[in-house]
């Protein structure tokens, strides 16, 4: 049960930042490939509460980002989630490469994928992220300026 309200507070967290910050950064965003709706977000972990950081073992400091990213699927009237396959790279401006360990969270019906990176201030990154449901797989890529708060 503690589980269950520590991942609908994490969920509650991430929306919450999406609108907060949305107009500012886009902070959450959307790509459609094939049948897949894929939202992704990367955010500073300090956004987290202490006690949500903790019960997911997220590093919460200023150089270390968020990383989530939930997939849906378009071709269904309800959207449902989809347990996909997902792995993934960041890249910096200088090219150092860093492989993303992302570890699923079931809430119910939903699904996200976590990543943690680490980054300096005003450090531009470049993600790409492998996507695979199983029938089909697609690359997202997308791009993030972290800043240092």
């Amino acid at each position: 049960m503690r589980t269950h309200v520590m991942i609908k507070w994490l969920s509650v967290a991430i929306a919450v930042f999406a609108l907060a910050f949305s107009t500012v950064s886009a902070a959450e965003n959307m790509k459609k490939l094939g049948t897949m709706n894929v939202h992704y977000m990367a955010m500073g972990a300090t956004f987290l509460t202490p006690e949500i950081a903790r019960a997911y073992g997220i590093e919460r400091s200023k150089y270390n980002a968020l990383i989530n990213i939930s997939v849906l699927d378009n071709s269904k009237p309800n959207t449902p989630a989809k347990s996909v396959s997902i792995s993934g790279t960041a890249e910096n401006i200088t090219g150092q490469f860093k492989r993303l360990e992302f570890e699923e969270v079931k809430e119910g019906s939903a699904i996200y994928y976590l990543a943690q990176l680490n980054y300096r201030d005003k450090e531009t990154v470049k993600f790409d992220i492998s996507i695979n449901d199983g029938n089909e797989s697609h690359q997202l890529k997308f791009s993030q300026i972290f800043y240092v708060e």
